[in-house]
């Protein structure tokens, strides 16, 4: 896979993108990451990519011919015509399923807005759907975007260790992931549970299913609405709930 993100500020996408499992990823070819500079498609004389915006109104914003010169050229270098997302607290919530539907794309183009925004003509002419990963506000779009290319690498074959990894990860089969523990047995005080250290395979998954039912229905129980639960699942969530209503 091909990702473009197209960015006023590479260098800080590339601090991030040569680090860890997706720097890794980069190196082995796995996936193919660049932080393209939208400054360098400017025809002003100035260098400048952006201006006042009309009606009034503080800030500037980002103007349309950087843009969208910017993205006709990255798009020639992709094998087939690339999905272009816009970074945008006014977009699509991202999730697990999101990313999921990404990573089987050939290639995707994240546009990052700066300033005060973008020109909404340019959004209109190129986007092909605009993501958020919060209701809250960033100076860019750099965070969110590099937020976006690092869980699309995970899903890609050959970047995590093995399939199984990728598997249990939180959110993935539509539940928190269960809590994990290392050496040394105890810790001021607080031990491991035992039923990890009982070398029994089929009760320590047991276990670590019902602690990632558990920890959902506590802290995230929205998700259980859609999550593929066994009857086995659903008669552990109902003895929660009775547990729950006993000690209220």
């Amino acid at each position: 896979m091909r990702i473009d993100i197209l960015t006023l500020f590479p260098e800080m996408c590339e601090s991030v993108l040569k680090e860890s499992i997706i720097g890794r990823a980069r190196e082995k070819g796995f996936v193919e990451i660049n932080a393209v500079n939208i400054r360098d498609y400017t025809e002003d004389k100035h260098n400048r990519v952006d201006d006042a915006t009309y009606g009034g109104g503080t800030g500037m914003i980002m103007q349309n011919q950087p843009i969208y010169d910017c993205y006709l050229d990255v798009c020639k270098k992709h094998r087939t015509k690339p999905r272009l997302i816009y970074m945008s607290p006014q977009g699509e919530s991202l999730t697990q399923q999101k990313v999921k539907e990404l990573s089987l794309l050939d290639g995707i183009v994240i546009l990052c807005g700066h300033y005060e925004g973008i020109d909404e003509r340019v959004i209109e002419e190129i986007a092909d759907e605009e993501i958020s990963i919060g209701d809250y506000v960033l100076t860019g779009g750099e965070l969110p975007a590099l937020v976006l290319a690092d869980s699309i690498s995970r899903m890609i074959e050959g970047v995590l260790p093995n399939d199984e990894a990728k598997e249990l990860e939180s959110h993935y089969n539509g539940l928190l992931e269960y809590p994990q523990y290392t050496r040394p047995p105890v810790w001021h005080g607080k031990e491991v549970p035992e039923v990890l250290l009982s070398g029994n395979h089929g009760k320590i998954e047991k276990w670590r299913r019902e602690q990632s039912l558990r920890r959902t229905y506590l802290r995230r129980p929205e998700m259980l609405e859609t999550a593929p639960l066994t009857k086995e699942d659903r008669e552990y969530l109902k003895k929660l709930k009775e547990t729950e209503n006993e000690t209220e």
